[in-house]
């Protein structure tokens, strides 16, 4: 293996993957949801770093070329899992949709690159895949931060009784807490972040369709 800067940030990147369910095991909420965002974070960064150094300075390899889509597929599986697990009652049935797309195309093309072998890499990357890898990332962005509100308005509003909670969000009694914005972080990141991942399951669908019927001449007998 050649080691490089591109090839470590990939390396990096794939050992960063698993940690983010790690943080979940090892700390408590709402500090495991601060690390697994932040990991993430940085992971996603490098995932533009060690492609656009690679090509700028020359430095592509063949290792970099297999590591580079398992980090990405690695990443985006175990986070949700991890979301999906740590969802709320109300979020779940809305999640599991999109996440199942995700994880069932990811699944799928891994085979197909693995049964044409060298004959994969000759099917390039679109404009569209790169684009499905982004939304992804960006949804699961938004969607640790809405656990995190989930997290801290519940620990705000712990021993209110439920007229209380909605006479503050009334505006009835002083939100010394504020519940209120964190209620309103919680619904927006909550919102964005599941759009963002229903566009990033109908881009991953359409882009392992696209990958199937370019495969498709090589799966003949």
């Amino acid at each position: 293996m050649t080691w490089n800067i591109p090839n470590a940030l990939s390396v990096l990147r794939l050992v960063a993957a698993p940690m983010v369910a790690v943080m979940f095991l090892y700390f408590e909420r709402p500090y495991a949801d601060w690390f697994a965002l932040c990991l993430f974070i940085l992971a996603s960064v490098t995932d533009w770093f060690d492609g656009y150094l690679a090509r700028a300075w020359g430095q592509e390899t063949k290792i970099g070329a297999m590591i580079d889509p398992i980090a990405d597929k690695a990443m985006v599986v175990i986070a949700l899992m991890v979301i999906v697990g740590y969802s709320n009652e109300h979020w779940t049935p809305w999640l599991v949709l999109p996440a199942t797309v995700i994880l069932f195309r990811e699944v799928f093309v891994s085979g197909l690159r693995e049964f044409l072998g060298d004959v994969a890499g000759t099917l390039k990357v679109t404009k569209l895949a790169k684009w499905k890898t982004a939304t992804q990332m960006v949804a699961i962005t938004f969607l640790f931060g809405q656990g995190m509100f989930e997290h801290y308005l519940g620990m705000s509003a712990w021993g209110m009784d439920q007229a209380l909670v909605d006479q503050i969000m009334l505006g009835e009694v002083d939100d010394t807490q504020g519940l209120r914005w964190k209620f309103e972080g919680m619904f927006w990141t909550g919102w964005i972040g599941m759009v963002l991942l229903w566009a990033a399951a109908v881009l991953t669908g359409i882009t392992g369709v696209d990958y199937f019927l370019k495969a498709r001449p090589h799966l003949k007998d």
